[in-house]
């Protein structure tokens, strides 16, 4: 059986980290997905797609995202039936997040407000040594021919 999801969307609120009784990091928010196509002289259609993320991916989403912001989400489907205020019968079908990434550009996605751990790495205080010629700045004189016989050595 495959149960595979796959969307890429923008967060429709920002992401709120929530726990468990247990102590289990819990997130839900929706993402935003238009559709590959739009029928003439109407608006392109957008699909409301209920994700839930647990544990680290809970955490690094409820961090690092924010209402608008693209995300990419893979994940499975999965269907639950509840009881409204009412009582009446629901289901609700949502992806459960495996992995997120980042989508929109660095300005979008706010790469001002990155941690530390993220940021570029500081310049060294001594000079480094000399580094190794690389393939990319050598020339074609740099190279030399291997004379082969018809022998293979496996």
């Amino acid at each position: 059986m495959l149960n595979c999801a796959v969307i890429m969307g923008r967060l429709t609120a920002d992401p709120e980290l929530r726990t468990t009784g247990n102590g289990i990091s819990v997130t839900s928010f929706s993402v935003a997905v238009d559709r590959n196509y739009q029928r003439a002289g109407q608006e392109r259609q957008t699909d409301f797609i209920n994700v839930v993320a647990w544990r680290q991916t809970a955490e690094f989403v409820t961090r690092y995202f924010r209402k608008g912001q693209m995300i990419a989400v893979q994940g499975s489907i999965q269907t639950r039936n509840y009881e409204d205020r009412n009582g009446n019968k629901r289901t609700a079908v949502e992806i459960v997040a495996d992995n997120v990434s980042f989508c929109g550009s660095k300005a979008e996605t706010g790469a001002a407000a990155a941690p530390a751990a993220y940021a570029a790495p500081a310049a060294p205080a001594a000079p480094a040594a000399p580094q190794a010629q690389s393939f990319s700045t050598a020339g074609a004189d740099d190279f030399s021919s291997v004379e082969m016989d018809d022998e293979l050595p496996f």
